[in-house]
Formats: structure tokens, C-alpha cells, sequence
């Protein structure tokens, strides 16, 4: 096994071992579908798996990156302290949830 390479690049991605039934299309250059296919050789991958993989991959990132994030001890309490507070008076968010909504049987008549 080549250094840095992994053996099974769908193991990491289960996605891509499901039954694959829906199309998603993508219009690309001539230059950027020269780069993905010289990309996919390279890893001995068809180019619809490399770009599967590499975009089921960025898509973990992204998701990540808004789910878990990482604070020090003083951050942390401040976080904690600020989620413990009884919540502010916000009277003009108030009197707005207090009005009559559409779909109230008395609204608009």
C-alpha cells in the first residue's frame, strides 16, 4: 500500500455503498473536468466516485464545522453561564406574538 493513500476510500463514506437512485448534474469547464479526471486517475477511481467522495467529504466538513466547535475553560463557563440565564425581556417580540395571527378566528375581521 502506497503511503498517505487509503485502501478503501468508500469505507469511510457508507453513502456511497447504498443503492444509488438519484441524478445530480453538474455543468463544469473543459479545464475543471480536465482536473477531475486527471484527479480520479491518479487514485485509480472513476471520476463519478472521485467527485461523490470528494464532495461527500467537503459536505462532513461544512456540516461539522456548524455542529461542533471548540472553546477554553473560560469561554466554556461564559457559554454555559449565558445558556443558564433566564432570558431577556424582549417586549417588542412580545406585544408582536401577542397580536392576533391570520389564521386566528378573529383576525382580520
Amino acid at each position: 500500500m502506497i503511503e498517505g493513500v487509503k485502501e478503501n476510500p468508500m469505507a469511510t463514506h457508507p453513502i456511497l455503498t447504498e443503492r444509488r437512485t438519484e441524478k445530480l448534474d453538474v455543468r463544469v469547464s473543459p479545464a475543471a473536468k480536465a482536473k477531475l479526471q486527471a484527479a480520479a486517475s491518479a487514485v485509480h477511481r472513476s471520476m463519478s466516485d472521485f467527485v461523490m467522495e470528494s464532495a461527500l467529504t467537503r459536505a462532513e466538513e461544512t456540516l461539522a464545522e456548524r455542529r461542533v466547535f471548540g472553546l477554553d475553560a473560560e469561554k466554556w463557563a461564559a457559554f454555559q453561564a449565558a445558556l443558564d440565564a433566564p432570558p431577556r425581556a424582549l417586549p417588542r417580540l412580545q406585544a408582536l406574538l401577542d397580536e392576533p395571527g391570520f389564521f386566528d378566528s378573529n383576525a382580520g375581521r
